[in-house]
C-alpha cells in the first residue's frame, strides 16, 4: 500500500504562497496602532471539465489540481483515475483543464453553469440531496483506541500553520492509526476535504481502513464525500448538524465531534472507538 508522512519542509513555501502582508490597525482600550498583519490569499479555480465550464472555486492557492479532481470525484463526475485522459493547470489563468477518456453519464438535471463559493455554507453541489442518500454505506471493521483519537488531532492542530498565522482557513487530513498520512488547508473547509481526496485519488493513496480529520462544521455533504472513498471514521474539532449525525448513521460511517484535549463526542457507531 503506498503510504507517506508529512515533511515539516514544506511550511515556509506554503506560507509565501497562501498569505500576503496587510496594513492593519491594532486597537485597545488604550491605543491605536498601525501595524502589517499576516492574511490569508484567496485565490478564483475555474474548472474546465471536457471543455465546458463547470464551475469557479474561491479557494487558498495550494494544491489546485487535487482540489479539481476532488470536486470532480465528489460531484461523480469521475470514479478513479483511469476516466482521466488529461489533467492540465495554468496558475497564472487560474484555471484547470480535466479531460477524460469518455463524457460521464449525467441526468437531465445537471447542468453545466458557473458557480462562485468557497465551499462554505451551501458551497457547491451538483447532484441532488436524494441522489446522495442511495450512497452504499461504508463496510469496514476498523477500530482505533481513544486515546490515539486525542493524539491525532493534537498532530493535526500542529500541522496547521496557516491557521496559527491567519486564523483564515480550515484544515482537513487522511490519517490511520500511526499518523498523518495527506493533510491540506484552504479558505473552505469543502475545499480542504476535496484536496484530500483529489490527491488520494491521483497518487493511488488508499482511503479504506482510514480516518478523516476536519477543523471545520461537519454537514451532510462532508459525510456523504467520506462515503464515496468508503472512510469509516470522521473526526472533528468542531460540531455536526443534525442532518450530519442522521446521514453518518445511515452511512455506517463513525462520527465524532468536538475533540478537545482528552474528550470527545460520539455520535454514531461507537463500536470503531475502542476505550
Amino acid at each position: 500500500m503506498f503510504n507517506r508522512r508529512i515533511n515539516n519542509s514544506w511550511q515556509q513555501k506554503i506560507m509565501t504562497e497562501e498569505t500576503s502582508i496587510a496594513s492593519v490597525y491594532r486597537v485597545t482600550e488604550k491605543e491605536r496602532v498601525k501595524q502589517d498583519d499576516v492574511v490569508v490569499a484567496e485565490f478564483p479555480l475555474t474548472i474546465i471539465f471536457n471543455n465546458e465550464e463547470l464551475a469557479t472555486m474561491l479557494c487558498s492557492p495550494s494544491k489546485l489540481k487535487y482540489l479539481a479532481i476532488g470536486f470532480l470525484a465528489s460531484e461523480g463526475l469521475i470514479k478513479n483515475k483511469d476516466d482521466i485522459e488529461k489533467v492540465l493547470l495554468n496558475e497564472e489563468r487560474g484555471s484547470v483543464r480535466v479531460n477524460t477518456a469518455k463524457d460521464p453519464v449525467m441526468g437531465s438535471d445537471m447542468v453545466f453553469k458557473r458557480f462562485i463559493t468557497s465551499g462554505c455554507g451551501k458551497g457547491t453541489m451538483l447532484y441532488s440531496f436524494a441522489d446522495a442518500m442511495n450512497q452504499e454505506a461504508v463496510d469496514s471493521e476498523m477500530a482505533i483506541p481513544s486515546s490515539r483519537i486525542f493524539e491525532l488531532m493534537k498532530e493535526f492542530q500542529d500541522r496547521s500553520q496557516i491557521f496559527k498565522n491567519t486564523g483564515g482557513v480550515h484544515s482537513a487530513a487522511l490519517a490511520d492509526s500511526e499518523g498523518i498520512i495527506i493533510f491540506a488547508e484552504d479558505i473552505g473547509r469543502l475545499n480542504a476535504v476535496d484536496k484530500v481526496f483529489g490527491e488520494c485519488l491521483w497518487e493511488g493513496i488508499s482511503t479504506q481502513d482510514k480516518i478523516l480529520l476536519t477543523s471545520g462544521r461537519v454537514s451532510s455533504e462532508i459525510l456523504f464525500k467520506i462515503a464515496k472513498r468508503n472512510v469509516p471514521i470522521m473526526v472533528s474539532r468542531s460540531a455536526p448538524t443534525d442532518l450530519a449525525i442522521r446521514a453518518a448513521n445511515d452511512l455506517g460511517i463513525t462520527l465524532i465531534g468536538f475533540v478537545r484535549g482528552k474528550r470527545m463526542n460520539i455520535y454514531t457507531n461507537d463500536q470503531r472507538v475502542l476505550k
